[in-house]
């Protein structure tokens, strides 16, 4: 039975946290965002406070100033206008910037930089109406607006009682010099942002953790949704296997091919074969370049055969080489002596031209070379036999 939508309790894998962020989907928060940018204009607004009260004064003499000419031709007020609008932008652009560059970075206190086009890409269910009204009362929906109204109450009440506290100053204002009264008003503002900007901190404090919260537990994913995920990305059981076994194919394939190069076919006899290769002066040992049990034994010894390899029955020396060597690998230091024998057996095959046939090697204890238990529970024999017969006199 598959998984319901409640039964998603496992944490999202990496891959489904990935799927997330290229759709756009990482956890923000707004109170977090309105904290930041609100903080950032405060301090900038402590910090430059005297230049832009004097500015201030200077721009508000300045618009209070007309010449006779000014006054009789109208034509030329646009021009003033323009230019007292120019020089309080002047006075403000340090705060906008200040608070613009806030507003970008923030959102990348959690949740870390994201750029993504499926983001905003234009979706056409969002034009459904039934869709709508459902985001509209859902549960997400109803904490948002708690979460607005608390604010609302939060910074509106804070910022009551900061200019409620300030009220004689406030009213004490219009008796003071005008320089005096910017400078001061401008003082009960950031006094008053500072409050409200230590409210929406605390409701940030509240908000970051819950906005993870509830990212995360969007994310979660139930154990279904995980085994088709692991099967997508690691690949089906069954294809997995033809894929295997293809490859094995292909390389027992290979390996077959290079068995004609053998110089000599070390059997145990039925159960392991081992192709070596040996060249003099250009290896410095002899290489092991095909190996099986069983099936692929058989076929290396049929294949030698076809190719006049000589096959020598060495079982120790075959099952140490088999289980110590890897393709296309040199024999180790251990096995030098008994393959050595071998070799110079083949050899000495190879070069006999009449007389006796030669020696058979003497293949002694070998290390790794223990037997193994036998079909019929027999232990296979020690020594070495040759199977391919010298040439007749």
């Amino acid at each position: 039975m598959s998984d319901s939508a409640e039964e998603k309790t496992l944490p999202a894998t990496e891959k489904r946290k990935r799927e997330a962020r290229e759709k756009g989907q990482v956890p923000r928060s707004r109170e977090l965002t309105t904290a930041v940018v609100m903080g950032a204009g405060a301090a900038l607004m402590a910090s430059l406070g005297g230049s832009i009260g004097s500015q201030a004064q200077a721009l508000l003499r300045n618009g209070l100033s007309f010449d006779a000419a000014a006054l009789t031709d109208p034509s030329r007020m646009p021009a003033l206008l323009g230019s007292t609008l120019a020089a309080a932008l002047v006075i403000v652009a340090p705060i906008l910037f200040a608070t613009l560059l806030a507003a970008l970075l923030a959102p990348m206190l959690i949740g870390g930089w994201n750029f993504s086009l499926q983001a905003i890409q234009p979706d056409l269910n969002r034009l459904n109406p039934i869709t709508g009204f459902g985001r509209m009362f859902s549960s997400n929906s109803l904490v948002e607006l708690a979460k607005s109204l608390a604010k609302f109450c939060l910074v509106g009440l804070v910022a009551g009682l900061s200019w409620w506290g300030s009220r004689g100053e406030l009213l004490g204002l219009g008796t003071e010099a005008s320089h005096q009264a910017i400078g001061h008003g401008l003082s009960m503002v950031v006094h008053t942002f500072v409050w409200m900007v230590a409210a929406l901190g605390l409701i940030a404090a509240i908000d970051v953790p819950w906005q993870l919260w509830s990212y995360y537990k969007q994310l979660k994913m139930s154990r279904q949704e995980i085994r088709e995920e692991y099967k997508q990305s690691e690949g089906r059981p069954e294809v997995k296997g033809r894929i295997r076994r293809m490859q094995q194919e292909l390389s027992q394939r290979r390996m077959m091919d290079k068995v004609p190069q053998a110089d000599v076919i070390v059997t145990n006899p039925t159960h392991y074969a081992v192709a070596l290769q040996y060249s003099a002066g250009k290896m410095r040992a002899p290489k092991v370049i095909a190996k099986g049990v069983d099936t692929v034994a058989f076929a290396i010894r049929e294949l030698g055969r076809q190719h006049g390899i000589t096959t020598i029955e060495a079982p120790p020396l075959a099952r140490a080489l088999y289980r110590g060597c890897d393709l296309e690998e040199e024999i180790p230091a251990p096995l030098y002596a008994a393959v050595a024998q071998v070799l110079t057996y083949v050899y000495q095959l190879k070069a006999w031209r009449g007389g006796n046939r030669p020696l058979l090697p003497k293949v002694g204890d070998v290390p790794g070379g223990e037997p193994d238990p036998e079909p019929d529970g027999g232990v296979a024999p020690a020594g070495a036999a040759a199977t391919d017969e010298a040439p007749d006199r």
